[in-house]
This record gives structure tokens, sequence and C-alpha cells, in this order.
């Protein structure tokens, strides 16, 4: 079953608020972060992977096109298909040798670059910039209803 939420992010506390909730419902599968540059994915990320634990700094993968993060028994890979010119690229780079992983987690910022070679979400984020650059409109579809349940409480 599918769910979705909506709210509004006014500053960066909401930010790691919504981070803190991501990292207490999602810890493996496959996230789509969606939204222009400078909205915030990255943001976001960084705050989830301080919220589930790393301590280390968290950059934008737009020229490495991946970061992984190990965190105790857990594997985060953040893919940026930003630069990507063909989805094809992904599998030259050896993207299977990620999916592969069991129980890892997934963040793709720009999915819609990778085609088919990358994997269905688990869960959408879109993150809208608003007229005021510090407050974002956030649209969540999610399989998790312990997330959803959390982000109605």
């Amino acid at each position: 079953m599918q769910y979705s939420f909506q709210l509004d992010l006014n500053n960066e506390e909401d930010t790691q608020n919504l981070a803190q909730k991501l990292a207490e419902n999602i810890t493996h599968g496959v996230i789509y972060l969606i939204g222009d540059l400078g909205a915030g994915k990255t943001t976001l990320t960084r705050y989830y992977l301080q919220s589930l634990g790393h301590t280390g700094a968290v950059k934008s993968p737009t020229y490495t096109l991946v970061e992984p993060y190990k965190l105790a028994q857990q594997e985060i890979f953040h893919f940026d298909l930003y630069r990507l010119n063909d989805p094809y690229e992904l599998e030259l780079m050896g993207i299977r040798d990620y999916l592969d992983i069991p129980d890892a987690l997934f963040l793709f910022e720009w999915p819609s670059k990778g085609g088919d070679e990358i994997p269905k979400a688990d869960h959408i984020i879109e993150i809208i910039k608003a007229v005021d650059d510090t407050m974002r409109h956030v649209n969540i579809n999610t399989n998790s209803e312990s997330l959803f349940k959390a982000l109605q409480g």
C-alpha cells in the first residue's frame, strides 16, 4: 500500500526533524530525492545520515556519482545522477555491485536520469523551494505505514 503525505519545512530545524523521522522508520530500500538544484536534497540526506549516527562529512556526490557510508551494520549509498548523459553509464560504473548488497539503503538524487538501471523507489521525497528561500514544501510517497504514522503524529 502507498501512503502520501505533504508538509512544509519552515527552517533547518524542521528539516532535521523530518530527517529524524525518516531515520527512525527507513533503514533499507530505495529512496528517490526529487527537486530542483538547491532544493535541499543533499541537506536532507546529511541530516538523515546524522540521525542514523554518521559523524563525518556528508558531501554531494555530484562529481563522484556515489558516496558510500558504513554505519554499524548499515550500508548506505547516496547517488547523484545529475551529470549522467545516459543511464547505461551506471552499468559501466558497476551499479549492480552496489545494488546486490543485502539490506542496504540507496538514496538517488535525479532518479529520472537513471532510467531502467536503477530500482523502483520504496519512498519518494519531492522537495519544492518556496518563494522564501528558507522554506520548502515536501511531498512524500512511501510504502511505510510506520513512516506515514510518524509524519502524522
